[in-house]
């Protein structure tokens, strides 16, 4: 079986994408920054950062993971495009 390089099309702009989304979707819960830090475990500072940022900072999937369960959404509408 042989191999070949595929090509993809993959979004430069994914983490920017998923930051804005984190942001919409925790304004319309009515969660502050500071009580959905405290909802996942991590500091104000990181969730403030990572909104603020704009895609500059990453977070991991476990991370995400509780942020939609934290804002009651499934992950994938944080990757989708406005």
């Amino acid at each position: 079986m042989s191999t070949f390089k595929r090509e993809f099309s993959f979004d430069k702009n994914i983490k920017k994408i998923v930051s804005a989304n984190i942001k919409k979707y925790r304004l319309e819960a009515g969660i502050t920054q500071e009580q959905l830090a405290v909802d996942i475990g991590k500091s104000y500072d990181f969730v403030r950062r990572l909104e603020f940022k704009k895609g500059e900072i990453g977070c991991s999937l476990d991370t995400l993971y509780r942020i939609s369960v934290a804002l009651n959404q499934p992950m994938g509408k944080f990757f989708e495009e406005k």
